[in-house]
């Protein structure tokens, strides 16, 4: 089996799979470089999986956090080719078992229908306590 190696940073070499990786998903598609580039300054970690025979990033995840009480998963992808080998759940593993996150209160994500069973094996639900729910305000242009 492949000897997939997770890594805890995107460098510029990498900025272009993770492009490819943005563009193969509906709702990505339209991200630019520099805005991603500027996205992953601001972002409180990233995980990405990178395949060793090839070296290009194969899947990718960020998360923004106050490593309290909130984590926020964004952005999961695995390369369409990849796909179907266990690197989703090798991922979001490595998320809920980051040693700066294993304490966190509570963590959230977007995703889409038809993905909510994959999260669920993870602890994810789609019922949030407390009567809350999730709003969305879209940049007026």
């Amino acid at each position: 089996m492949t000897q997939y190696k997770i890594i805890s940073e995107i460098n510029e070499d990498r900025l272009d799979d993770l492009l490819a990786l943005y563009h193969q998903a509906w709702w990505s598609q339209e991200r630019q470089k520099e805005d991603v580039r500027r996205m992953l300054q601001h972002s409180d970690l990233v995980l990405g999986i990178v395949a060793p025979e090839q070296g290009k990033l194969v899947g990718f995840t960020r998360i923004l956090t106050d490593f309290v009480y909130r984590v926020t998963i964004w952005d999961v992808l695995i390369d369409s080719q990849f796909q179907g080998q266990g690197l989703g759940r090798m991922l979001l593993n490595g998320v809920v078992s980051h040693p700066q996150l294993k304490d966190v209160e509570a963590m959230f994500l977007m995703c889409t229908a038809e993905m909510m069973p994959f999260y669920e094996k993870f602890g994810f639900t789609k019922e949030i306590e407390k009567d809350m729910g999730l709003m969305q305000r879209l940049r007026l242009t």
